[in-house]
């Protein structure tokens, strides 16, 4: 598992959050505020997958020459897991295989290593989220720093990492064609390395959704 930390930036006041917060429901509120209060990291995490075929968006070419990409039909893929702090610190890891409960685990094992003290990680409402696996992780002493709070229903419009791979798949990787999956992992972390060079779109996928 690989992770990738995004420069360090100055600690953002959370004071304008109150009325997306109120979107999002007054349990998760409750839960950001005493995340604050007792000094934890607050994060989203979200899953995505990134395929052999690609994104396909507008480019350029000849008038009335539509331009044609051909690739062979293929369902190969990675999958991603990430988690976007409300400073703009970005942690990510691919794998070559879709997330389950104990891939899960070890995303957030991780995270604990890599962030000093208590952690809020709040994330959809996905099965492997909410699996067997990862409750008994938090019985089992994770609770003491790593609490989980899940979004309200569908709401990727409240989590801000969703913005995250919005701006890999179709600024950093459009349009790219990959051969196989060593390719495909080569442009996703060369994407991934121009996306932390640029603070501002990690800044602006946390205000886009209303959280500062």
């Amino acid at each position: 598992m690989r992770l990738e930390p995004a420069e360090a930036s100055p600690a953002v006041h959370p004071a304008g959050r109150g009325g997306n917060c109120r979107l999002a429901g007054a349990a998760l509120c409750r839960a950001q505020k005493k995340a604050l209060a007792e000094g934890r990291t607050i994060l989203w995490a979200d899953e995505a997958g990134f395929y052999l075929l690609p994104a396909l968006l507008r480019t350029w070419a000849p008038v009335a020459q539509t331009p044609v990409i051909r690739r062979k039909l293929s369902y190969d893929h990675l999958s991603a897991i990430s988690a976007i702090s409300l400073t703009g610190e970005l942690y990510l890891a691919v794998q070559d295989h879709a997330y389950k409960g104990a891939d899960v685990i070890a995303f957030l094992k991780q995270l604990l290593t890599e962030i000093p003290g208590k952690l809020l990680v709040i994330w959809d409402g996905a099965p492997i989220h909410r699996c067997r696996a990862v409750k008994e992780y938090l019985a089992q002493g994770a609770s003491r720093r790593l609490q989980l709070e899940q979004l309200p229903g569908y709401a990727p419009e409240l989590n801000p990492d969703e913005g995250v791979w919005r701006y890999l798949k179709r600024v950093e990787l459009k349009n790219v064609v990959c051969a196989d999956l060593e390719q495909l992992r080569r442009e996703f972390w060369a994407a991934v390395e121009r996306l932390l060079t640029k603070p501002g779109i990690l800044h602006s996928c946390i205000r886009e959704v209303g959280y500062v």
